[in-house]
């Protein structure tokens, strides 16, 4: 997670550590919550909008946020519906001049630069639909895996890796996106669904490697995740299986704590890739991935 990991990539809670190497499970330290209380869900929602947008990995951050939090909701599919729509409204509160003008082009009887630009968008998702499709289940599964926090922080460090070598890297820089590039962008976001590997992260490093205008590549990378999150959102709001398992006063906190962060992430990770600095994320990954590794060994 879509999301996005990516879109596709699920927010359930993170397991007790069976294999933590120094002999004490999660229980041990502290008991995990049934309930979810108000600062709680705003903390996480916090989480979720910073990291949707920010080259960090929103999925790694949130396992390691519920492992801080002592959160384990039996019943969270609510609280993930109502936090993945928050950050596609946030999304288009903050693009909405781009998405209004792709809109209105999409519709016009000859063929122009706005339904060119859909395409791309369009092609860019199909790798993560296959992906959701085919493993959707099985990133479930890893998500539930005892290991998982060692799996965050190698996907942290490989985010890392990425960026690091997007902001050194000096390609030959392109005037548009081609429909090649948003093929292999939207590869990039596929890969992202594994927890840990930041979308953001991914797309917007692939297409600056492939020698995209940084204002461009920020841009798109936003966009092309819009319909993944959505169309997952819609699908499980409408499964039939949301339930009251969180009351409604933590579920609107979290809901706004993760639309007003998104819109404030979403402006400053535009300017900060226009400004070429994406070396420090690098750091931070680095910093947070070795964390996260450690804390599973001990």
């Amino acid at each position: 997670r879509p999301a996005s990991g990516g879109p596709f990539r699920p927010r359930h809670s993170a397991p007790p550590h069976r294999g933590s190497r120094c002999g004490a499970t999660a229980q041990d330290i502290s008991p995990l919550k049934s309930v979810m209380d108000t600062l709680q869900a705003i903390l996480l929602g916090i989480v979720q909008g910073i990291t949707e947008f920010l080259p960090v990995s929103s999925s790694g951050h949130l396992q390691i946020a519920k492992e801080v939090l002592g959160v384990q909701l039996e019943e969270n599919l609510t609280f993930d519906v109502a936090l993945h729509a928050a950050t596609v409204l946030s999304t288009i509160v903050v693009l909405w001049s781009e998405v209004w003008r792709l809109l209105k082009g999409l519709f016009s009887r000859r063929f122009n630069e706005e339904q060119a630009y859909v395409l791309k968008l369009v092609l860019s998702m199909i790798p993560i639909g296959i992906v959701g499709f085919l493993l959707k289940d099985r990133i479930n599964d890893l998500l539930n895996a005892p290991y998982i926090l060692a799996v965050v922080g190698a996907m942290l460090l490989v985010t890392a890796a990425l960026l690091a070598f997007a902001y050194y890297a000096k390609p030959r820089q392109k005037e548009t996106i081609s429909y090649r590039d948003a093929l292999i962008i939207g590869l990039a976001q596929a890969c992202a669904a594994m927890p840990g590997l930041s979308r953001s992260g991914s797309t917007i490093a692939t297409g600056l490697l492939l020698g995209n205008k940084k204002a461009a590549v920020a841009q798109f990378s936003f966009l092309m995740v819009l319909a993944p999150i959505l169309g997952e959102t819609l699908l499980q709001a409408t499964s039939g299986d949301l339930t009251a398992g969180i009351a409604a006063g933590p579920l609107i906190a979290g809901f706004l704590a993760s639309f007003i962060t998104g819109c404030l992430a979403c402006k400053f990770m535009i300017e900060v890739v226009k400004r070429g600095k994406l070396i420090w994320f690098a750091v931070y990954c680095t910093v947070a991935g070795l964390v996260s590794i450690t804390s599973y060994f001990c």
